[in-house]
């Protein structure tokens, strides 16, 4: 799948838009390396390895924003004071090349996404 990942960041016209997921892919491969890299719903993101792997982490590219997306909505509103400088939806976090994810957050983000699953099984 990666090859996919590779041509969706490659088809993003703003070079600054791909800079900035280019970024934040590198970090979600760094947080979980054994996960499988895939195309779902029309976004990149890492997927749990194995048959019935769930979503963790999702990313996309727009005009004026990127977003970062955990595929539930119960973990942005736990980072609600986190934050506080970025647009939400109960599903999705804009960012911005000029004001990126700190991968600090993207860190308890994924953990928080990981630990959901663990307990949950969603």
């Amino acid at each position: 799948m990666s090859a996919e990942v590779d041509a969706y960041l490659a088809d993003i016209p703003d070079p600054a838009h791909r800079a900035a997921l280019q970024a934040l892919r590198t970090t979600l491969k760094r947080l979980l390396p054994d996960h499988v890299e895939v195309i779902s719903y029309v976004i990149p993101g890492f997927r749990q390895p194995g048959p019935n792997g769930k979503m963790v982490a999702g990313y996309a590219a727009f005009t004026r924003n990127c977003g970062y997306y955990p595929h539930s909505g119960a973990i942005i509103p736990q980072f609600a004071a986190d934050l506080a400088g970025f647009k939400t939806t109960k599903g999705a976090i804009q960012f911005t090349p000029d004001h990126p994810l700190p991968d600090t957050l993207v860190a308890r983000l994924v953990a928080a996404r990981q630990a959901e699953i663990a307990t949950r099984g969603r």
